[in-house]
């Protein structure tokens, strides 16, 4: 009685064996290395975010909370400029602060929306680690590296567009709200569109900061306690605090790099434009570095 003795089909092992040798998985024409492509990355990231409830809830407390703050910002607005009419120190008050306050009216509630979407890239990378997902996305994705670009490119993206939109519907509702008071909003001036897009890229950069921290510090309230104190609670401390020093420090925070670049002309004792706009990139591009190179060497 003979034993037969089955072998693989070679065509077939090779095959996998050639797959295998060159790093590339069946399918994935980009691949760089072991795991699934980039763009396969992104997608998957893209999935994660728009099917979690709690990211659903944020995005929308930023459009109602800056659209509100829009609309508030706009009657305040317009109640200063009638108190301007009758009382000759509130009108002074009023030329002193440039007269056309209405263009700020739209980007009212940036600190609030800075606040929540900067939370949102904290929680987003802190949540990996506190559920153990990190676990099974790093497994899926060995180099971690890419991972970690799409979901910021993810979170930076989503910031951007959300902060567009309701920046522009917040100058919409308060159209017929400055109309009232006889103050004229043009939403296609150049002053208007400079604002509207430099503060949607300025809360973009927020949330990079709050997701390089929520991966550093990989716990969600150390990460939002630490975005809080820098942009809420370091610029009150450093106008408290006496000294040239702080005075001079003040100027290189992160949240004090909007009014330099958005401003019609160059004010005293702040930044250029453009030492502003190198100022906050290097406050994203430091920790985003930092966070990707401790992401790649710690254990998950």
């Amino acid at each position: 009685m003979s034993s037969t003795t089955l072998e693989p089909n070679p065509s077939r092992r090779g095959a996998h064996a050639g797959s295998a040798s060159s790093g590339k998985l069946p399918g994935d024409a980009i691949s760089t290395g072991p795991g699934p492509s980039f763009l396969r990355v992104l997608n998957s990231e893209f999935i994660k975010f728009r099917t979690l409830l709690s990211t659903l809830i944020l995005l929308a407390c930023t459009v109602l909370v800056v659209v509100g703050f829009g609309a508030l910002s706009a009657w305040g607005t317009g109640q200063f400029a009638e108190e301007a009419l009758r009382d000759p120190q509130a009108a002074a008050s009023f030329a002193a602060q440039g007269g056309d306050l209405a263009v700020g009216v739209p980007t009212s509630g940036i600190a609030f929306a800075q606040l929540i979407l900067g939370s949102l890239g904290v929680l987003l990378m802190s949540s990996e680690f506190s559920t153990g997902m990190a676990r099974s996305t790093f497994a899926a994705v060995p180099k971690r590296t890419p991972a970690f670009v799409a979901k910021l490119l993810v979170v930076m993206l989503t910031a951007f567009v959300v902060t567009v939109v309701s920046v522009y519907l917040a100058g919409l509702l308060s159209l017929p709200i400055l109309g009232n008071y006889d103050l004229k909003l043009d939403l296609a001036s150049s002053q208007s569109v400079k604002m509207l897009l430099v503060n949607s890229v300025y809360v973009a950069a927020v949330a990079a900061i709050g997701m390089a921290l929520g991966s550093l510090l990989r716990n969600s309230a150390g990460g939002i306690m630490s975005l809080v104190g820098l942009f809420f609670v370091a610029p009150i401390a450093f106008q408290l605090i006496p000294g040239d020093f702080f005075v001079q420090t003040r100027k290189y925070l992160p949240g004090n790099t909007v009014e330099p670049m958005t401003a019609v002309q160059h004010m005293p004792d702040t930044l250029e434009a453009w030492q502003a706009a190198l100022v906050l990139g290097a406050w994203v591009v430091v920790p985003v570095v930092l966070a990707a190179v401790v992401l790649k060497k710690r254990d998950v």
